[in-house]
């Protein structure tokens, strides 16, 4: 009669480990697809949040009327100084809340005023792969007085 045991324990010598080793590789492949996800929602929740920003600036900048060429003609132009003004105390209000890069850039003509503004996310899990460089994020923002109701 043959032991029962001895059967077992030959059968085992066969395994080489191949699950463990795709347990692992599996496991490997989550958390960088976990640190992919979670690094690419922290991009796209800091562009939001600067392009709010720049949206704000640019909307109060777009109030900068010149009322004196309103009053004269009736024409809808922004005053350029002012527009900026309007546009320059907003960033200043809303600063607090995001990491900007240099300094954003203001232009005004009399038919439309623009935002540009850079910031940054530090990676946390995929700092491996972007060699420990922040991902910078570039947004512009636009507004135009408005015409009129139609």
């Amino acid at each position: 009669m043959t032991d029962p045991g001895a059967d077992a324990v030959r059968s085992r010598t066969g395994e080489r480990g191949s699950v463990t080793l795709l347990g692992l590789g599996l496991s490997i492949m989550l958390l960088f697809v976990g640190g992919f996800s979670v690094d690419l929602w922290r991009v796209v929740s800091e562009r939001r949040a600067i392009a709010e920003v720049a949206d704000a600036a640019a909307a109060a900048g777009a109030n900068g009327i010149d009322v004196a060429r309103f009053r004269g003609n009736g024409e809808v132009l922004l005053d350029p100084a002012l527009a900026e003004s309007y546009a320059w105390q907003s960033l200043s209000e809303s600063r607090e809340t995001i990491t900007i890069v240099g300094t954003p850039a203001v232009t005004a003509s009399p038919e439309v005023i623009v935002v540009e503004m850079s910031g940054q996310v530090e990676m946390t899990l995929l700092r491996i792969f972007t060699l420990g460089e922040p991902f910078i994020i570039d947004v512009a923002a636009e507004a135009a007085p408005a015409r009129g109701l139609n």
